[in-house]
């Protein structure tokens, strides 16, 4: 097993500089220059009746911010240049007001880690549970209304959700109960003792966790519930059963270790998406983290923010395959890395 985690941690090195480099050769080419927004309202601004040689002036300027940013050279240099600083820690300077990137990033980020953090384990927590007690229960009304409401869930868009949760849940023409946004309450005070800090803090990301959440859910209920259903027609069920076990010995300890395989499988994709998909809840409800930050870098044409986000995503995306594929040999004693490493 340590042979192929070494391999596949050496596989993780080109895999990374592949997508990177596409991703870096897409933004640059996109429309939109950032040298031009940065000298937006200045130098730039208001050309007619301008003195040409303040005009001269702002065109040298532009000049010179493009070379000290590297942005009149091939891509394939600008690449390899930001790679050399990401090897270095170093994530470079945002394009509009030149403030290191990892200051940026290191403040945002505990708010979008507990964010989705706390949403992963929702998420399993009630999608599980869910999934199993309606294999079970096949054909039941609980089983049917669940279905319905779990695929209407399921379809119905994250920002319509949170707009409409908005205008009914803060304070609108309805009801008062939770905030709108922020992290804190408008009268928040240092000085509370920690448990009122965390239920400010927690009644803030009520409705954030809750749009982050309820299509995962959804959906990993339903590949827990196929998944279940397909393990209980297996012959070694059957033969539990004949044995003498307890249904819930059958249940929790043979059908479900294996219908957890799917179920890991997509957890390698879970944790990216989640931080994909805080961009739009971040931005609905002004809560400043990591996916708020992204949308801001696109409309400002920040490359350098935007890199060092599709960096971070990138390798969140492949770490989580490598567990995925690490902990499906604990529930699998079929998968050896032995025949993998060889």
């Amino acid at each position: 097993m340590l042979a192929y985690t070494l391999r596949r941690v050496l596989l993780l090195i080109p895999t990374f500089v592949g997508i990177t480099f596409i991703g870096f050769s897409i933004m640059l080419l996109a429309p939109g220059d950032p040298v031009e927004l940065f000298f937006a309202g200045g130098l730039a601004a208001g050309t007619e009746g301008v003195d040409p040689e303040k005009l001269e002036e702002a065109a040298k300027a532009k000049q010179e911010l493009r070379r000290e940013l590297g942005l009149d050279r091939p891509i394939p240099v600008q690449y390899g240049l930001w790679l050399g600083r990401l090897l270095s820690a170093d994530l470079g300077q945002s394009l509009k007001d030149r403030q290191p990137v990892w200051d940026k990033i290191k403040a945002r980020l505990p708010v979008t880690v507990t964010l989705n953090v706390l949403a992963i384990l929702i998420t399993y927590a009630v999608a599980i549970p869910l999934g199993i007690y309606s294999s079970v229960r096949t054909g039941s009304p609980f089983d049917k209304i669940s279905t319905v409401a779990v695929f209407m869930l399921y379809s119905l868009p994250t920002f319509w959700i949170g707009t409409l949760l908005i205008i009914f849940f803060c304070g609108g023409d309805y009801f008062d109960w939770f905030p709108p946004a922020g992290l804190q309450s408008l009268d928040y005070d240092p000085g509370w003792p920690l448990w009122r800090r965390a239920a400010d803090y927690l009644h803030h990301l009520a409705l954030p966790l809750l749009c982050t959440t309820y299509a995962s859910f959804a959906a990993l209920s339903r590949f827990m519930r196929s998944s279940m259903l397909e393990n209980a027609r297996q012959d070694y069920v059957r033969t539990a059963r004949a044995k003498g076990l307890s249904e819930p010995v059958v249940i929790l300890k043979h059908m479900l270790r294996n219908s957890l395989i799917p179920i890991i499988t997509i957890f390698a994709g879970i944790l990216p998406a989640l931080i994909g998909g805080s961009v739009i809840i971040e931005t609905i409800f002004s809560v400043p983290g990591l996916g708020q930050l992204g949308y801001q870098a696109v409309l400002q044409r920040d490359y350098v923010i935007v890199q060092a986000l599709f960096a971070a995503g990138s390798l969140l995306t492949l770490v989580g395959i490598l567990l995925a594929d690490l902990a499906l040999a604990m529930v699998d004693p079929r998968i050896s890395f032995q025949k993998a490493a060889a």
